[in-house]
């Protein structure tokens, strides 16, 4: 007499992992919506930054729920991942302007070596296998500083030509001119490169990390440093760097005020210690409206936990 309450059991258990694993994928959705809805605000800006690593989870919470055919948490996972899906997607193709005919390229390495990193042969090895005409580092430490000609043998143009702190670097095969700095918050490195494009003027940035890690206002005050930099010249810009946000959610906004375009973004570059898919991508390359990107793809690992960005980039086709 007791086999009815005996079945009855099963499917309770079975319903109440249903809608727990349905409430857990709100999570995600929630990380989604964050990241769809524009809003400036510190805290959403803050949950907009983890989609990748949200679509992810989301990923893995649906094929749970297929697998145990869960209704109610596979249209939950259904629902994040339709929402994370499209929030990834300003990250993964961004709009930009189609190349013009010429084959002129050029390709632009960028890093955040991580300043206590003293692995000289795996950045130079790193460096190498990219064969970029533009090396762009942030957060270069006393060990690579004490020996640039090691790390940088074909890139013998650069900006500073000396580095006795942690700091911003330029480095190019074809000469350069340094740019001014500006005691304005913005950690930047600027110089004019006479590259196969033409005359280029880059800034390797490094914006500080969002609120509540530093102060609120910090990234937003230093994009419109960058802007003021910007201003003090003529023709392309590229602003390539650690920029501890992904480009679709407020700095990225920020960026794409002043007139920048960022090349794709996934699979994205920090930490290293997960897999790429899985990563955040703040680590960018932002070009104005006379260039394009062709290409990018992740470097070769230089034992920071941050992965390098290669981009390859083409003038744009005249309006």
């Amino acid at each position: 007499m007791f086999k009815p309450s005996e079945g009855v059991r099963p499917a309770l258990w079975r319903g109440v992992a249903d809608a727990l694993l349905a409430l857990a994928l709100t999570g995600p959705a929630a990380v989604g919506l964050a990241a769809l809805s524009g809003v400036g605000h510190r805290w959403v800006d803050l949950v907009a930054q983890f989609t990748a690593p949200a679509l992810v989870v989301a990923l893995a919470g649906l094929a749970f729920a297929a697998g145990l055919r869960l209704r109610l948490a596979g249209l939950s996972g259904a629902l994040a991942l339709a929402l994370l899906a499209a929030a990834l997607w300003g990250q993964v193709a961004p709009a930009r302007p189609t190349p013009a005919a010429d084959e002129a390229r050029l390709t632009v390495y960028v890093a955040n070596l991580h300043e206590a990193n003293a692995d000289l042969d795996r950045i130079a090895a790193s460096i190498a296998d990219a064969d970029a005409d533009v090396v762009m580092l942030v957060e270069v430490g006393p060990a690579v500083a004490a020996d640039l000609d090691r790390i940088l043998p074909d890139h013998p143009h650069r900006a500073p030509t000396r580095i006795t702190a942690r700091g911003n670097l330029v480095a190019s095969r074809t000469p350069l001119e340094a740019l001014p700095g500006r005691a304005d918050g913005l950690s930047a490195r600027g110089a004019q490169v006479q590259t196969p494009l033409g005359p280029v003027r880059v800034f390797a940035t490094h914006l500080t990390r969002p609120w509540p890690f530093q102060y609120q206002w910090g990234q937003i005050s230093q994009v419109m440093a960058l802007e003021a930099r910007m201003a003090e010249g003529e023709g392309p810009v590229i602003a390539a760097g650690d920029f501890n946000s992904v480009s679709t959610a407020r700095i990225g906004r920020q960026m794409r005020d002043l007139g920048l375009a960022p090349a794709p973004a996934w699979p994205g570059t920090w930490p290293t210690g997960v897999p790429a898919p899985a990563r955040i991508a703040i680590d960018h390359l932002w070009a104005s409206p006379e260039l394009t990107v062709v290409s990018r793809r992740l470097g070769r690992p230089t034992g920071s936990d941050h992965s390098p960005v290669i981009v390859e980039l083409a003038r744009a086709e005249a309006g």
